[in-house]
């Protein structure tokens, strides 16, 4: 996959005439953060990736697409493409892999990902927010939210709709994997 998402990061940052500096004065994202990020050595949460699209006046989707597509797109059981890996403290080692449900559509304001969850995403939980909606349907597993003060057990076939901005994390309950449907609405 090599470092895709660090070399649209660094693209859409220098079109958009912005230093690394000011990027991180803007954004609230560390200069440290946005660098790593470029060079592919660091795996972040959305929390950055949302600051940093909103700053630079593109959606989301723009730092994970490969191409748009102006019609619907059609994603078939096994051609979903792994987006990134995304550990939701911005540690080095990943908790969450994202598989793009329409990565190619062009124009689009919502962000639908099916989501494995690794069983070590309950250990250093650090919520995090953003401006946006979520929403998330459990697939397979059991998965805690904790939103706010209070934490959500889901187990498969639940759903939960929430406001991004208020902090929260997304991680598996039990010590077991667990596989999600999730769809991010991020306004710029």
């Amino acid at each position: 996959m090599g470092n895709k998402l660090g070399d649209k990061v660094r693209h859409v940052r220098e079109i958009k005439n912005f230093s690394i500096e000011d990027l991180a004065k803007e954004s609230g994202v560390g200069a440290d953060v946005i660098s790593r990020v470029e060079a592919g050595d660091l795996v972040t949460s959305l929390t950055p990736l949302i600051k940093l699209a909103r700053v630079l006046g593109v959606r989301l989707g723009t730092f994970l697409d490969d191409q748009e597509v102006e019609g619907p797109v059609v994603t078939r059981k096994n051609d979903s493409a792994r987006v990134v890996r995304v550990a939701e403290n911005a540690k080095e080692k990943s908790d969450l892999d994202f598989f793009s449900l329409a990565h190619d559509k062009s124009g689009r304001h919502m962000e639908p990902f099916m989501i494995e969850i690794d069983p070590s995403s309950a250990q250093n939980i650090k919520l995090s927010s953003h401006e946006g909606e979520e929403f998330i349907h459990v697939l397979g597993g059991r998965v805690e939210i904790q939103y706010g003060k209070n934490a959500y057990l889901l187990e498969t076939g639940d759903s939960i709709y929430y406001d991004s901005v208020v902090p929260h994390h997304v991680h598996s309950a039990d010590g077991a994997a667990a596989k999600i449907l999730a769809v991010v609405y991020a306004p710029f």
